[in-house]
């Protein structure tokens, strides 16, 4: 009997990568009805399925988490090198939608940023930049539908 039993399934687009900064490791049992967990114990979370009575949360909801924090520090480097200055209070409401189709499953997103006081124009920049480098938005780009509004 063979233990370990790997099979790597290749990516069709291979980036070339020279150094990894993280590796956020997750193990997830019982898929969305389950538990998800890292491996250093700061992720320790019931799972429900979206809909579905309980207390955990979804996969759609942490995906809409992740893409918001990371958009928000996209935000703030591109603001930087922009030298434009961010207000306090921004903040990105992220929807992640599970949709279907005649092929099957899918998500969509929408992106709402709220920038309060700043001119349209230096937020159409900003935006643009962050979307442009968050890699999130990478990750999502020509695969899913992604909208993004800006809420000056």
């Amino acid at each position: 009997m063979e233990s370990n039993n790997i099979h790597e399934i290749e990516n069709s687009q291979v980036i070339s990568v020279s150094k990894v900064l993280y590796s956020g490791k997750v193990t997830v049992t019982g898929g969305r009805d389950g538990k998800a967990k890292s491996n250093d114990g700061k992720l320790d979370i019931e799972l429900t399925s979206p809909g579905a009575t309980g207390n955990g949360t979804n996969p759609e909801q942490l995906l809409a988490a992740g893409w918001s924090a990371c958009f928000i520090g996209a935000m703030h480097l591109g603001a930087a090198e922009l030298k434009i200055v961010l207000p306090a209070d921004l903040s990105v409401n992220t929807s992640v939608d599970l949709v279907k189709n005649d092929e099957g499953f899918f998500l969509q997103a929408h992106l709402e940023i709220h920038l309060p006081g700043m001119s349209t124009g230096k937020a159409r920049k900003v935006v643009e930049k962050a979307h442009a480098t968050c890699p999130y938005s990478k990750a999502t780009r020509g695969n899913i539908k992604v909208k993004t509004d800006i809420v000056v």
